[in-house]
């Protein structure tokens, strides 16, 4: 038995439906056979973007976040909540939705869980290159009504995250990712960087509901 094995769900109660998330009540017979409780949400997933322009600047989304009472930079994101689309797809379509771009290269960076002791929520962050405008004609509603875009440089971010300026979780991690690839160096069909990355349309395990 593997350690995971070790961990047996005895009973699901499912206490709450929303518009994106659920929440359930699992009993879980735990490694030393006594049971005990975990609160779990389940959520779709979702995808991010670290857009990269040819003058090593990236792509931030400033938008309001309603839980924590504040505006956040942030990358293009969005939800996995169409059913049956890739996360690629989902990516370029966020990307065109929040910054008006299309990219013509793209490579996985990191995957995520973002908060694995109480949510199933995982998270695919991707590098776009090769940025230019995109011809989709979005609306926005709600907080992407006020939401502003602009370019930062790469090494302003690292430092905003280091100093503690940038919040967003996905920011940190793709900021970070992309810094380090860079560093390695991207340029060039056999860069360091770049093989550091995996393809964009790579398997993920890892995506809630697969």
């Amino acid at each position: 038995m593997t350690s995971e094995q070790a961990y047996q769900v005895t009973e699901s109660r499912p206490v709450y439906s929303g518009r994106v998330i659920a929440v359930r009540v699992d009993t879980v017979r735990m490694s030393d056979g006594s049971l005990t409780e975990r609160d779990v949400v389940e959520h779709p997933g979702a995808v991010a973007v670290v857009a990269l322009d040819d003058e090593d600047r990236v792509v931030t989304v400033t938008q309001y976040r309603h839980p924590l009472g504040q505006r956040l930079v942030e990358l293009p994101a969005g939800l996995l909540d169409i059913e049956g689309e890739p996360a690629w797809t989902a990516a370029q379509r966020e990307l065109a939705e929040e910054a008006g771009l299309v990219a013509d290269e793209w490579h996985v960076l990191v995957d995520l869980f973002t908060s694995p002791g109480m949510c199933d929520e995982a998270v695919r962050i991707f590098l776009a290159r090769g940025l230019h405008r995109s011809e989709l004609d979005f609306v926005a509603e709600h907080e992407e009504l006020e939401l502003t875009v602009e370019r930062r440089p790469l090494d302003e971010l690292v430092a905003d995250a280091f100093a503690g300026r940038l919040g967003n979780s996905l920011a940190v991690a793709g900021v970070l990712a992309v810094a380090h690839a860079h560093a390695a160096g991207l340029e060039g069909p056999d860069a360091p960087g770049l093989a550091l990355l995996r393809s964009a349309a790579s398997p993920w395990p890892a995506r809630p509901g697969l």
